[in-house]
């Protein structure tokens, strides 16, 4: 494998691509792993606010083992609360 030349030189300044390097060029779908394409995918601001940003204390093992869940533990301990309402209503009603 032959060395290329660096991209950037030392005052930051960009070189010219050669019609090699463009043609050797991959989208970054194929050239990234899975994990990292999730991670880097933008969503966007919500159309309108569907939840409110509070501060709540939480036992310290609930945390742990919500987090444990891994990304969005937070939406789930929202399930988990509204399943809590959806119950407490159920109980009250004659």
């Amino acid at each position: 494998m032959r060395k290329s030349k660096p991209l950037v030189d030392a005052k930051g300044q960009v070189r010219e691509l050669s019609m090699a390097e463009i043609k050797a060029m991959v989208p970054a779908k194929k050239a990234l792993p899975k994990s990292l394409q999730t991670k880097l995918k933008f969503r966007g601001p919500q159309r309108s606010p569907t939840k409110e940003r509070i501060t709540i204390r939480l036992s310290p093992d609930v945390v742990k083992t919500f987090r444990a869940t891994g990304d969005g533990w937070q939406t789930r301990v929202d399930a988990a609360l509204k399943d809590w309402l959806r119950s407490r209503k159920a109980a009250k009603a004659p």
